[in-house]
């Protein structure tokens, strides 16, 4: 017999009431150690850092890798470790709070055990703790932090800038934030920002026509009576990752040279600490450090890695800066403490706090604006689509069970014979027995260009789309990996070779247990197109409408791929 859309509701409602959905301070009985964030000053300049929020103002569950693959030169180190083999490079114990804030190991029991992670609320609570101890301490946001959820959508990103306001963030730079638009991004910078005095810096964005800055470098503080500049590096393929027509006459690009030009000129101007707060990516940082001179520290965001401690990289110089990455979600603080004598750096000390929303009261003023935030949309984020009996969840290389979901919807509601999902990073977690609300769906898919599409593609474009996304994933050398994970293939299964070159990585691609006919043309559904003018419902309509039919998840047969080439001990693959 089947069960009518308002009978599948009640009964949502009868299993929440009791208990099944569920409650991270319900489940709670784990406990941190004495003093978790007692964190006391060392040194005279401090920084807090956060990046990558992606939008996220209350606390999520957010599973970190299993597979975070690094290849040439960067395979088996930072930031390319996981599980047990992060663990035993830091020296962490399995089964602490630690262990379950930067892994996913035993994630499902141990999330149960710690409860949520992130919230502005919470964060609030611990910059302010953080910043009694420490006058002037400078709080920078990395970026992605106006894009990621239904209200930021929904608000055009102003649910952020208040909540950052609020936050007390000083400085920022971007990328996802471009995809609302030169015009809103400006209006923006120019009034909001101006009136809070919260600088947004980008040495690495310039106008097409002249070369103009198009926002500031850098910003020049005073903390503690120190000169310290902060250096903006928006992401640097913005224009390439996302659409091209929402920023048409800015120009993106890593430039050392510039980079090196504006930290001389800081330093010149007085600044004793300079730091780079960066998009990057944690690969790219990690050789612009060894590129550029002069700079102490950089405060890296875009994928997404929880660095416990920084990496020393030797400059050309013979000095040394510290390379961070700081997680994202809201997940994480970073502080970052520095003793300067005689206007030079003697010592640092850093540490990657976890925001564990159930160890940290949530602060008063913030939780009222996120409630007020909130309210005029209630009804729309909490609107009950399905249950999910499976564990859904996005971050890694290859395939997550959220994608699979997406995949699986898009394929089915447009008829195709295969699909392509983004390897987007961001996108929260579901426990089983949770309910997949529209909220946690937006999470996955609140975006300004959300359109839905099927296109005939025949087997060689597919092939090539899949080499160019795997070559901006995998290519050796940094400068030229583009962000994000490897595409999400739905129906098509294939092998994949990290350590071979561009149009050589991907083989035995099959559908339905036959090859992959590189003449013959197949319907491929996807979204998120980058060109202008595409047509198509908004992916978050396609996969509701799905999602309202199924009723209950369960069952999904994750597609990924075969992966060879990679040695079984590689520390950054648990398969």
């Amino acid at each position: 017999m089947s069960m009518s859309r308002r009978e599948f509701l009640q009964v949502l409602a009868a299993a929440a009431a009791s208990g099944l959905v569920l409650d991270s301070r319900a489940v709670l009985a784990g406990t941190l150690p004495a003093g978790y964030y007692d964190a006391p000053p060392a040194g005279n300049v401090s920084f807090m850092h956060i990046t990558d929020t992606h939008a996220q103002l209350l606390p999520i569950w957010f599973r970190e890798p299993n597979v975070n693959l690094g290849v040439g030169s960067m395979a088996g180190k930072v930031p390319h470790l996981v599980g047990t083999h992060f663990l035993k490079h830091y020296g962490l114990k399995p089964g602490t709070a630690d262990a379950h804030a930067f892994t996913y190991l035993d994630f499902q029991t141990a999330a149960k055990t710690y409860g949520k992670v992130g919230g502005f609320a919470h964060l609030k609570t611990l910059v302010d703790q953080v910043r009694a101890s420490r006058p002037g301490c400078l709080l920078l946001d990395g970026g992605d932090t106006w894009q990621g959820s239904a209200t930021a959508l929904w608000t055009n990103a102003q649910d952020m800038v208040d909540a950052c306001i609020a936050l007390g963030v000083d400085v920022m730079t971007p990328h996802w934030e471009a995809t609302y638009g030169a015009d809103r991004v400006q209006e923006i910078v120019n009034n909001d920002f101006k009136k809070a005095g919260l600088d947004f810096v980008a040495q690495n964005i310039v106008t097409n026509d002249f070369g103009d800055q198009v926002f500031k470098p850098y910003t020049l503080r005073e903390i503690n009576g120190v000169t310290v500049a902060v250096v903006g590096q928006a992401f640097p393929y913005t224009p390439v990752a996302n659409p091209r027509y929402m920023v048409p006459d800015w120009s993106y690009g890593i430039r050392d040279d510039s980079m090196q030009k504006w930290v001389d000129e800081a330093r010149a101007k007085g600044a004793k600490v300079v730091v780079v707060l960066s998009h990057n990516g944690m690969d790219v940082d990690l050789k612009m450090a060894s590129r550029v001179n002069g700079v102490d520290a950089i405060f890296g965001g875009h994928t997404h890695d929880g660095v416990y401690q920084p990496v020393p990289v030797k400059t050309p110089d013979g000095g040394t800066c510290l390379v961070t990455n700081a997680g994202s979600n809201g997940k994480f603080l970073g502080v970052m403490d520095f003793e300067v004598k005689d206007g030079k750096v003697k010592g640092w000390k850093y540490r990657l706090l976890p925001v564990f929303a159930n160890f940290l009261a949530a602060d008063a003023k913030m939780d009222a604006l996120i409630q007020k935030i909130r309210a005029p949309y209630e009804s729309k984020l909490n609107e009950v689509l399905a249950v999910s009996d499976d564990f859904l969840y996005r971050r890694g290389n290859f395939n997550g069970t959220w994608d699979q979901l997406i995949l699986d919807a898009i394929m089915a509601v447009k008829g195709a014979d295969a699909g392509f999902s983004p390897g987007f990073r961001w996108g929260t977690t579901i426990l089983p027995g949770e309910s997949i609300t529209m909220e946690k769906l937006m999470d996955q898919t609140a975006i300004t260009y959300p359109q839905s599409t099927l296109t005939p593609m025949k087997g060689t474009m597919i092939k090539n789309i899949m080499e160019d996304v795997c070559d901006n994933l995998f290519n050796p050398d940094p400068y030229y990996q583009q962000g994000g994970d490897m595409v999400r293939v739905g129906g098509i299964h294939y092998t994949v070779d990290p350590t071979k070159t561009i149009g050589h990585r991907i083989s035995d691609m099959t559908l339905n247990g036959k090859p992959v006919d590189p003449d013959k043309t197949y319907k491929v559904a996807g979204w998120a197109p980058v060109a202008e003018g595409a047509q198509g419902a908004p992916v978050w309509e396609v996969v509701a409408e799905y999602l309202r039919d199924k009723k209950v998840i369960k069952g999904l047969k994750l597609n990924q791929p075969k992966v060879v080439g990679i040695p079984k001990n590689n520390p950054g693959i648990v398969l």
